[in-house]
């Protein structure tokens, strides 16, 4: 009978240990960096980027620049799914980030990602700034960034209307 339950438990463990090996490469290959979160959004594209700009100001916050490749390859007569990157920041942000670290004012401004998807609707992805600043390891620059978490989600979710 115990043999039974350990054969069973075994079996279950293996099973288990199996789909996790096949599911984490997929999941690694979509995002691969930790803290990445997705907001799917009902909105079209162009839509989704006013919404996104109008939340961005509204949590005080700077948009500072904004690239597109989607738009780029429409202008060389190439039609693309929607896609643009958004880099938001604030300089009160940006200079504590500075006194705790140089080297990270290679992580500003943050970035948010907007994707078109196939029925046209857009997801937003972003890196949680805790996630983008804790390979630094400086409480400061922590601090800052958990300041930051909340301020990102509300853009996030403002935009997508949640």
């Amino acid at each position: 009978m115990i043999t039974g339950i350990f054969k069973n438990l075994a079996m279950i463990t293996l099973i288990t240990i199996s789909l996790m090996i096949t599911a984490a490469p997929a999941m690694a290959a979509d995002y691969p960096y930790p803290g990445t979160i997705t907001v799917p959004t009902p909105h079209q594209f162009d839509t989704l980027l006013k919404r996104l700009e109008k939340a961005i100001s509204d949590n005080g916050m700077g948009l500072v620049a904004q690239a597109s490749a989607s738009r780029g390859a429409a202008s060389r007569g190439v039609n693309i799914l929607g896609n643009a990157v958004l880099e938001v920041f604030r300089n009160d942000y940006a200079v504590r980030m500075l006194e705790a670290s140089v080297p990270a004012g290679i992580e500003a401004p943050l970035r948010v990602y907007v994707i078109e998807n196939a029925g046209k609707t857009t997801t937003i992805v972003y890196r949680r700034p805790s996630a983008v600043f804790a390979p630094y390891g400086n409480a400061k620059l922590d601090a800052m960034a958990r300041e930051l978490d909340p301020i990102f989600e509300k853009i996030a979710y403002d935009a997508a209307g949640k």
